[in-house]
């Protein structure tokens, strides 16, 4: 677990996530009371384990709950960094419905 130095501060343990089709990066982090979204990443170093990760364009979130940059965390929790998303879910159930429906007439 990565720790974060800081002279009588109250720490609180989180996990930066992140899941690219090859592989998912898991970092357990302890960081100052007070640590932002964006801060934690930032100390994990996943940026640059993972380089096509751009937080100007890609979701962050926390246990499945988009959130902002600027959230401040709390003991025990889990930032995911989403992926781009290919296709737009509704059009493509649109799409299997369509395709579906020309199947079965």
């Amino acid at each position: 677990m990565a720790n974060v130095e800081s002279a009588g501060a109250e720490l609180v343990c989180v996990e930066v996530v992140y899941a690219s089709p090859q592989q998912q990066t898991m970092i357990p982090l302890q960081v100052p009371a007070g640590t932002t979204l964006v801060q934690a990443i930032a100390l994990s170093g996943i940026v640059q384990r993972h380089p096509e990760i751009d937080l100007a364009k890609q979701a962050v979130g926390v246990f499945g709950e988009v959130a902002t940059l600027d959230r401040v965390l709390r003991d025990g929790e889990r930032i995911e960094i989403y992926r781009p998303l290919l296709a737009d879910p509704k059009l493509a159930r649109r799409r299997r419905a369509a395709s579906k429906n020309k199947r079965s007439v």
